[in-house]
């Protein structure tokens, strides 16, 4: 995934290498010069820099209801 892909908040992203506790997937918390994401399976956060974020992203989900909440 190219590092200038668009994320929003609370989308489900996939990363390339498993988390120590062995989920791949992180929710996106915040969204700025740094990405913050949140591991689904143990809540561990983290912060990486947007241009290695994109670099790490295999694929992304978007949030579940994000036409309902924006309008």
């Amino acid at each position: 995934m190219r590092p200038d892909v668009e994320l929003h908040l609370g989308d489900i992203v996939q990363l390339k290498k498993p988390h120590a506790c062995g989920s791949n997937q992180w929710e996106v918390i915040r969204l700025g010069a740094d990405i913050r994401a949140r591991c689904c399976q143990c809540g561990r956060v983290v912060m990486i820099p947007r241009r290695r974020f994109g670099r790490l992203v295999r694929a992304r989900q978007p949030r579940a209801q994000a036409s309902e909440e924006d309008r």
